[in-house]
């Protein structure tokens, strides 16, 4: 079991607790509200970010409780045995890998604010990534899937704005929702975007993209506008649109589109890279564009577009 700290004078003088007294004066939800806040003011992590952990958290304390036991009160061998009952349950190993990370982070965190003397997540190995190939569609289909929206319709104007946007940038569903009015600079054709942790970068805006998200701006928003609000993409109850609106229209235009591909704003953001890469891009450029903070991140394409190479090689090769 972790130890609490051995001098209670050193934890009573910063008025803070440990172990079964921790557990008696702290309800969960208040000390990973706690956690939550501190991640977000001084690690600048994302707000999705920040909810996933704690949503882990959460189902890992459940798991604590069964055993009467607090999150304060944890053993290494109650999170190797979590580990493996979420295996068993058919959770994949990058799911096992963002688990332990919370409870690193949190762990951590702990530590740093007194409520333990060590850190039960110290001895834990994280689990084996594979790397999975992402999802990628043609260009052919993402000519197809840019075409399928009713640009004569407000909400179809505004979808197609969006797609190209999307795909001519290689958004996050997070960064294109998000983004206001003040952020986009047609006059220089740039976006100035805030990506994962608050980092900010700036991104090319193609003529196409741009022409349509003008025709936008002229015609669509001001029809959707309703009050005083900056979000660049509106509802058509004039406010912002939600990351699972978008997933649900950028969904139906595919299979109108006849994508067979399961669709979804990531693919499109796959496909970006993918098809610079293709066309010889820099590796680099990629990697700035993408807002990756690792080139290893970006890395991933260069096999996307050799599987790519391959995959036609055997098609059309009379020996493939």
């Amino acid at each position: 079991m972790v130890k609490p700290y051995a001098n209670a004078k050193s934890v009573a003088a910063r008025g803070k607790v440990s172990g079964k007294d921790a557990s008696r004066a702290e309800d969960v939800d208040a000390l990973l509200l706690r956690f939550a806040d501190s991640q977000l003011v001084e690690r600048g992590l994302g707000s999705n970010t920040i909810a996933a952990y704690r949503s882990d958290l959460r189902a890992f304390a459940a798991f604590l409780q069964e055993g009467q036991r607090h999150l304060l009160e944890v053993r290494r061998a109650d999170i190797m045995e979590y580990l493996a009952r979420r295996v068993t349950d058919g959770s994949s190993s990058r799911s096992a890998a963002r688990l332990l990370s919370a409870l690193r982070r949190f762990y951590a965190w702990c530590l740093q604010q007194g409520l333990l003397a060590d850190n039960p997540t110290a001895l834990v190995r994280s689990p084996s990534l594979g790397r999975p190939l992402p999802k990628v569609i043609t260009e052919s289909e993402v000519q197809a899937l840019l075409q399928a929206p009713v640009v004569s319709e407000d909400l179809g104007l505004r979808d197609r704005a969006m797609l190209e946007l999307l795909y001519g940038c290689g958004l996050r569903v997070s960064e294109l929702i998000g983004l206001t009015v003040a952020q986009v600079n047609l006059q220089q054709g740039m976006l100035r975007v805030w990506g994962k942790g608050n980092k900010e970068r700036l991104i090319p805006v193609g003529d196409v993209a741009a022409d349509w998200l003008t025709r936008y701006l002229q015609s669509a928003r001001p029809a959707l506008l309703r009050g005083n609000t900056d979000v660049l993409f509106l509802s058509n109850r004039g406010s912002g649109m939600t990351r699972q609106a978008f997933w649900h229209r950028i969904r139906a235009h595919g299979l109108a589109a006849g994508i067979k591909t399961q669709l979804s704003p990531h693919v499109l953001r796959h496909a970006f890279a993918t098809h610079l890469v293709n066309h010889d891009a820099d590796l680099r450029v990629v990697q700035l564009l993408l807002g990756h903070s690792s080139l290893s991140t970006t890395q991933i394409y260069t096999h996307v577009a050799q599987e790519r190479l391959k995959s036609l090689h055997r098609k059309h090769h009379p020996r493939g």
